[in-house]
């Protein structure tokens, strides 16, 4: 495995556990809306793997993404 994947597998596992114990706890709804700091989280992602020649500007957005990802998190176990 490369460090690339290697990469990879360590942004998107902690994402891929944190979903699964917030549909196991139900605190998601699956019919709920995508929120607007979400969805800036997904264009961010999406951006980095359009970028993904250049690796510092790839790998940037993809921790904006993540970022993002998680205070959009935080804020909806804070409501």
């Amino acid at each position: 495995m490369g460090a690339q994947q290697t990469y990879l597998v360590i942004v998107l596992v902690p994402l891929a556990v944190i979903a699964g114990l917030l549909i196991l706890t139900k605190k998601i709804k699956p019919e709920s809306k995508l929120s607007p700091i979400a969805g800036l989280s997904f264009a961010f992602i999406i951006a980095a793997i359009v970028f993904a020649e250049n690796r510092f500007i790839g790998y940037a957005l993809i921790g904006i993404g993540v970022l993002l990802a998680i205070v959009d998190i935080i804020r909806k176990f804070k409501k």
